[in-house]
This record gives C-alpha cells, sequence and structure tokens, in this order.
C-alpha cells in the first residue's frame, strides 16, 4: 500500500526566500551598511557622528523626500522639490536682511515654496500636463527666476552681527536637548504619516496613485486631491529651505536641487517596504536613513567623492532589484 507521508514542500523555500529578501531589503540593508561602517570606521559609532548623521545627513534629506513622497502617492513626482526649497530659502533670508521678525519671514517662505506647488498644481490639474513635465519645466523656470534675482547667482549672506536670536535658534537651538532641526523633521514625518496612512485625503490621493480609473468612476474630484497634494509638497519641502538657510545664514541659488535625486531614491527605496509597492511615509524616512549612514560611512572611511556616488547608485539599486524579484516570484 503506498505511503501517505507528505514531504516538505521545499520547492517553494526560494520563491519564499526571494519573498522575504524583497519585502524587507530595506531593513537588512540598514543593518548590514550599518554592521560593515561600525567595523570599518573606529569613529563611526561615536555619540558625535550619530547626531552628525542624524542633523547633517538626515534631516534636510528627510523633510524634502517627504515632499516627494505625497507626489509620487498621487501617482506623479515632482522634480521641482529644490526649487521649493530655494524659493522659501530666498523668501526668508531676504525678509530677515530687510528688518522684518523672523516668524513672518519664515511664514513667507513657506508661502513662497506653497506657490511654487501650487504652480505645479495649475499645470497639472488645470492644464492637464503631465506630472515629470510640469515639475521639469517648473525646476527650470525657478532656475531662471534665482539667477535673474541674485545677479547670475551670487550667494545672498547675512551679516553675523545681524542675524536675529530666534533665526539662530531655528538652526542651532534644542529644545529638550534635541536639535530644532532634527524636532521639525521629527514632527513633518509624523504629520505626513498619519496624513497620508489614517486621513480620507491621504486614502483617496494614494488610490489615484494606483487606480485613478476607479476614484474617477466613484465621483471623486481626482484634479482637487492632485492640486493640494503638489501644493503642499511644495510647503513640505520649504520647510527644508528655511532650516537649511538657518543653518548656514546663507542662500546659495539652486541649492534645493541638491536634494533631489537623493529625495526621488529614498522615495522609491521606500515603497520596498510596502506589500504592494507604494509609497509610504516610513519606507521614505528607512531610505533616506539608509542614505545617510551610507554617506557618512563612505566619508568616514576615506573614499574618494565619485567612488561615494557609485556607491550609493549600487546601494540604491541593489535594494530595488530585491523588491522586483520579489514582485516575479510572487507574480
Amino acid at each position: 500500500m503506498p505511503s501517505t507521508t507528505s514531504t516538505p514542500a521545499t520547492g517553494h523555500l526560494p520563491s519564499r526566500l526571494l519573498t522575504s529578501l524583497g519585502r524587507y531589503g530595506l531593513l537588512l540593508a540598514l543593518v548590514a551598511v550599518f554592521a560593515i561602517f561600525s567595523a570599518a570606521a573606529p569613529t563611526f559609532l561615536s555619540v558625535a557622528n550619530l547626531q552628525s548623521i542624524l542633523v547633517n545627513n538626515f534631516t534636510l534629506l528627510a523633510i524634502v523626500a517627504v515632499a516627494m513622497t505625497f507626489a509620487v502617492s498621487s501617482g506623479g513626482i515632482d522634480l521641482s522639490v529644490g526649487t521649493s526649497v530655494d524659493f522659501a530659502s530666498f523668501a526668508f533670508v531676504s525678509l530677515v536682511l530687510a528688518g522684518q521678525p523672523v516668524a513672518i519671514a519664515a511664514l513667507s517662505g513657506l508661502a513662497a515654496g506653497g506657490l511654487v506647488g501650487a504652480f505645479n498644481a495649475l499645470l497639472i490639474s488645470g492644464i492637464g500636463i503631465s506630472p515629470f513635465l510640469a515639475t521639469l519645466g517648473t525646476l527650470f523656470i525657478g532656475r531662471s527666476i534665482q539667477q535673474m534675482l541674485t545677479d547670475g547667482g551670487n550667494p545672498v549672506y547675512l551679516p553675523p552681527n545681524g542675524v536675529p536670536q530666534a533665526f539662530r535658534f531655528l538652526g542651532h537651538g534644542t529644545i529638550g536637548g534635541i536639535p530644532v532641526p532634527l524636532a521639525i523633521a521629527v514632527a513633518i514625518i509624523a504629520a505626513a504619516a498619519i496624513v497620508l496612512a489614517r486621513s480620507r485625503f491621504g486614502r483617496v490621493v494614494l488610490a489615484v496613485g494606483i487606480q485613478p480609473g476607479v476614484v474617477r468612476y466613484s465621483g471623486i474630484a481626482i484634479r482637487s486631491h492632485v492640486a493640494i497634494t503638489f501644493t503642499i509638497a511644495g510647503i513640505i519641502a520649504a520647510a527644508a529651505g528655511l532650516i537649511l538657510t538657518a543653518t548656514v545664514t546663507v542662500y546659495i541659488p539652486s541649492s534645493g536641487n541638491a536634494f533631489l535625486l537623493n529625495a526621488i531614491g529614498a522615495t522609491f527605496i521606500g515603497t520596498t517596504l510596502s506589500p504592494l509597492g507604494r509609497p509610504n511615509v516610513l519606507g521614505t524616512v528607512l531610505g533616506v536613513l539608509l542614505l545617510s549612514i551610507v554617506a557618512n560611512g563612505l566619508l568616514l572611511t576615506g573614499l574618494n567623492f565619485y567612488w561615494q556616488q557609485v556607491g550609493t547608485g549600487a546601494l540604491i539599486f541593489a535594494v530595488l532589484s530585491l523588491s522586483f524579484v520579489n514582485k516575479k516570484s510572487r507574480s
């Protein structure tokens, strides 16, 4: 009589392993790079260096990447987040130089970033231009405007003896021992996570990014939601511009574009944390942390700057490849 004893389905083990690697590739990459740099650079685990990672590498990029996450969640992309950073920085410095209160200058900076987002919203929701082309156009227009406002791209400095105390506090102050820039970043991250994951608006935005046709046939105004999303992205990115200016006490034209590629990379790395491959704030933040650790660790090891970029790009490729393999094995 044939035996009825079943054998383990070992054939499914490779696919399960690939699924696990893809699902938790980001977390595994974080643990791996942390362990590698802890061993390769003696000063990596020092308190001063870990604080430097959070304040100097993580904070500003996290804010810009959260702004990018909003845009990508709606099914688009925002190539003008750097322009929002720059416009906010310019407005902030100009009004402080003009003797306006820091609070008024800061609100004006946020409004300047929101204006960039609103312009994108007009192009995308009002005219119907694709987010990629619309925000790319805004990037070029913003760069030209900055050149004209600064006589060809000259930095705008605040004199050392003319920096208000509130301005210094925004860039270098602490709240309960936590640097103010980091505290602001954490507050923005928490608020964005709640909005995207818990609010009706956030659920609609995510649905628009996945199945816009279904949302449209449900009677929901897609254009207004997308417009609000890009305006919010501009305001969030503007917060990074305020912090950047308060930290270095100078406005440098087009400096915000330095965050663009890493913000895109962190956002798409973060999608690997979602079972559906969707943008999410937690994943984006972990992606930013991964890129920040890599940038700091490669600098401590003394690697040439250009090779640092190669290493960062290879890491992004590896994490996204694991996610692709995971999706392929599941399908």
